[in-house]
């Protein structure tokens, strides 16, 4: 049986392939179309949504590390390759993703095929980086896509859902090697919410994290910085496992057990989350280890309606999250070309909400999103929400020639399952 990571998605395939290269990837496709299969690409199962599960053959893409290939500011990486793995190697080259989200379990793959993106007013999300790719389609025939090959399959399928075939492998742009000064502190909400587009440009990537019931923020601000000491062993593992994780599971279950207490857990947790100043390799600052497991939704709005957004966000919290021990995260990305990226064509920004796996999330998740889609909120693919393809239509611009592509690459659908078919249209 395959399951994601939280837990909410479970399905079982008729078969799983784990593909040594690309070649595999096409055999697979092509003994899958003599039995009348559909095909899915795993990743590490991290999308909440059920857009990777596998109801046929499950593919598991090359994942080899030794298939990494370094060309000046270029980088080739198999599909499969956790974002983790990437990162370290990278860094072994001098190189690094110039922006990351804030987890890397995710393979390359589903990380842009899902929009995964970081934060920071000036920095796009990953897939914006990809610079070519090499996909297998429906009818087993293997395409190199760049802006010169196919460059309409290219545009589309760096977010591509997993609907237009199997990536095996991806190139993206890099930057030389950095490292970030993290600095970390309890703010006012209302002084954040007063001054927003100050804050939101006060750094180079810039998030806060608020607590329902609470009237403070937990603001991040991280900027590059010339080479220096790195935060160090003990001190990641202080502020990553022990406060991070081990602390905040503890909040969880003690809210669990005893949910008129959360009100006041918030408000603790709040105004101790985050204080302090660290400097550490920037995929090291970036991302966190995440052992606390969840179920999240998040919408992106317009970058000038995220105050609006807040505000709904915050009264829907306030009917509906009463007993939720989980922050909301607020993040930014400026705009990019990607068709169904959700910074497509306008800057951005985030709101995420979460509870803890197993806590009833349908009354707050609703009231927020009815808060979103009112702002013309587009929902991360790989998270939580209730929208079709008549709802999504309008939001992207290249919504239909999207449809189309998938129509011309894959008329007998062997690529979908019920989730892609409730956004994209069967």
């Amino acid at each position: 049986m395959w399951r994601n990571w939280a837990g909410n998605q479970r399905t079982d395939p008729v078969r799983t392939v784990v593909a040594r290269d690309a070649g595999d990837v096409v055999d697979a496709v092509r003994a899958a179309r003599r039995d009348g299969l559909r095909v899915t690409a795993l990743g590490s199962g991290h999308s909440f949504t059920a857009i990777g599960a596998p109801l046929g053959v499950a593919v598991r893409a090359p994942a080899d590390p030794a298939a990494v290939r370094v060309d000046g500011e270029l980088v080739t990486v198999p599909a499969g390759l956790p974002l983790h793995a990437l990162n370290a190697l990278l860094w072994e080259h001098g190189r690094a993703l110039p922006n990351l989200g804030d987890i890397d379990v995710q393979t390359v793959a589903g990380a842009i095929s899902t929009g995964t993106h970081g934060t920071g007013a000036a920095h796009r999300g990953i897939a914006a980086q990809v610079r070519a790719l090499d996909l297998v389609t429906a009818d087993a025939t293997l395409l190199h896509l760049s802006p010169s090959s196919h460059p309409d399959v290219f545009a589309a399928a760096r977010v591509g859902l997993g609907a237009l075939g199997v990536l095996v492998a991806v190139t993206l742009a890099t930057v030389p090697a950095f490292r970030l000064r993290a600095v970390e502190r309890v703010e006012p909400l209302a002084a954040v919410l007063g001054d927003l587009d100050g804050f939101l440009t006060s750094a180079e990537h810039v998030e806060f994290y608020w607590f329902p019931h609470s009237d403070t923020a937990a603001t991040k601000r991280n900027d590059p910085v010339a080479p220096g000491p790195d935060r160090g062993r003990v001190g990641r593992w202080v502020g990553d496992e022990l406060l991070g994780n081990a602390g905040f599971g503890a909040v969880c279950r003690l809210g669990r057990a005893a949910p008129a207490l959360v009100p006041r857990l918030n408000r603790f947790v709040a105004a101790r989350m985050a204080a302090g100043e660290y400097v550490d390799r920037s995929y090291r600052v970036f991302t966190s280890p995440r052992r606390v497991r969840f179920l999240e939704m998040e919408y992106a709005v317009p970058r000038a309606a995220l105050r609006e957004a807040f505000d709904g966000m915050r009264a829907a919290a306030a009917r509906h999250a009463r007993a939720v021990p989980f922050p909301v995260e607020v993040r930014v990305a400026a705009a990019d070309d990607v068709p169904l990226s959700t910074a497509s064509g306008r800057d951005s920004a985030y709101v995420a909400v979460h509870v803890h796996r197993g806590q009833p999330h349908e009354a707050y998740f609703g009231a927020v999103e009815d808060v979103m889609t009112a702002l013309g909120g587009r929902p991360h693919w790989g998270k939580l929400h209730t929208r079709t393809a008549d709802d999504l239509r309008p939001l992207y611009p290249g919504f239909d020639a999207f449809t189309a592509l998938r129509d011309r690459l894959d008329p007998d659908r062997r690529f979908t399952n019920p989730y892609l078919d409730r956004v994209l249209g069967c």
